[in-house]
């Protein structure tokens, strides 16, 4: 569970890299404010299906007894 949150963390950090990038290049100023809203919220659900993929799907066994 710490790896995905590791993972999710690092994933925003490059998002917002990314976003600081294209801010400075002037290219955020010709899309607008609509299209930059919907471009980070698909690329943080992108981040968020990545970091649930891998952090693995655990199976927990139980043993009854009686």
């Amino acid at each position: 569970m710490k790896s995905m949150w590791m993972y999710l963390a690092g994933y925003v950090i490059l998002v917002v890299g990314l976003v600081a990038a294209l801010w400075k290049l002037g290219i955020l100023a010709r899309l607008g404010p609509v299209w930059t809203l919907i471009g980070i919220v698909v690329a943080i659900g992108l981040g968020v299906m990545l970091a649930v993929s891998a952090g693995g799907a655990k199976t927990i066994e139980v043993d009854d007894k009686h």
